[in-house]
């Protein structure tokens, strides 16, 4: 079977031309933040640790789960934080997003 890629055929590929954008607030507010990778960093500050309050207590207000004791033969669903800086369209900060993942 001949594909493609092995025949030579290759789709083009289109870089984003980011250059006619340099005076958007919101490009420069995009680049210049950097969301935490894990909850060690972002435990560090306390602007995440009220958004991780906050998702904590919406979990809680819609009863997502009701903690029970795990069963000896079964296996433990993991968790994970992720973290995310929502911004206005003129480039300002709007709020910092926490979300618990299983």
């Amino acid at each position: 079977m001949i594909t493609r890629a092995k025949a030579g055929i290759l789709k083009p590929r289109h870089r984003a031309d980011l250059a006619h954008t340099e005076i958007i607030p919101l490009r420069r507010s995009l680049f210049a933040c950097s969301d935490p990778k894990t909850y060690k960093t972002a435990s560090k500050d306390e602007k995440w640790v009220q958004a991780m309050k906050q998702e904590l207590d919406a979990l809680h207000r819609n009863e997502t789960w009701i903690l029970v004791p795990r069963p000896a033969t079964s296996n433990v669903v993991g968790s994970k934080w992720l973290f995310r800086t929502k911004f206005r369209s003129d480039g300002s900060i709007e709020r910092h997003k926490a979300r618990l993942v299983a």
